[in-house]
């Protein structure tokens, strides 16, 4: 999705940036969620499917709510080997209450923290396979309705998943990757392919910064697990402010 249509006259619409963490499991670690987390305002936190270990996803949660970051379940297929990046032809009925499973077990540690689960944005290849799967997209939306209709549901803009979910009268987040490529049809680059990601900070900053003020989508996303996440999350965050954007989440906390 290349951003081009510029928007200068902002009109102090806040912008959202959030990021993937809670995706270590034991003594692997992926990320640095806690330099992420001074630069965000949403936290896609991993359920434990495709990322994730409870005490980690509860330390996670912890300094998300120390921070005022709003805590979203980033659900995903159970592929731990695979990190959910492999798609599974999971039939609606198996794929729901997996969901479901999910969002609740990540609610669950948010809320002994002080936290709660906001909002849902699926990861890896469920994300993509929403753009187009009608029944798994299905699936995912009764999944998140069945849990709680005000939760708010992140996909690319377009998707299957999105549709559905606004006619069910779910709310519905589009969102724009700084950090990957897009194909001409909107979609993203496969990460196979070498062109997948962005890895330039000033570059990834400069995109942000487009998209903004292009109305391009109503959330921006970092991969926390990038090598260079948290320069780029510096670099991201200080081009936003720099260009006289307020950074806010887009939903507060559900209580």
């Amino acid at each position: 999705m290349e951003v081009t249509a510029l928007r200068c006259d902002n009109d102090a619409v806040p912008v959202d940036l959030n990021a993937d963490l809670g995706e270590s499991f034991g003594r692997w670690r992926l990320g640095d969620d806690e330099a992420m987390l001074t630069m965000i305002t949403s936290a896609n936190v991993a359920c434990g499917f495709h990322a994730g270990d409870p005490a980690g996803l509860l330390r996670t949660c912890r300094s998300a709510v120390r921070r005022g970051v709003v805590i979203g379940a980033q659900v995903g297929y159970p592929d731990l080997v695979g990190f959910g990046r492999r798609f599974l032809d999971m039939a609606p009925e198996d794929l729901a209450p997996a969901v479901v499973y999910q969002i609740g077990a990540l609610d669950a540690l948010a809320r002994t923290v002080g936290g709660r689960v906001a909002y849902v944005k699926p990861h890896g290849a469920l994300y993509n396979a929403l753009v187009d799967h009608e029944d798994q997209a299905r699936a995912v939306v009764e999944a998140v309705a069945s849990v709680d209709d005000r939760l708010p549901l992140l996909g690319l803009p377009g998707a299957a998943v999105l549709e559905i979910a606004e006619r069910r009268g779910l709310r519905t987040i589009t969102e724009y990757f700084i950090d990957r490529n897009y194909t001409p049809d909107g979609r993203l680059v496969d990460r196979r392919q070498p062109d997948a990601m962005i890895t330039d900070a000033h570059l990834a900053a400069e995109r942000a910064v487009r998209a903004a003020r292009a109305g391009a989508a109503d959330s921006l996303c970092l991969h926390g697990d990038s090598p260079d996440a948290v320069v780029m999350g510096r670099a991201v965050r200080a081009g936003l402010l720099e260009a006289g954007m307020d950074l806010a989440p887009f939903v507060g906390s559900l209580r």
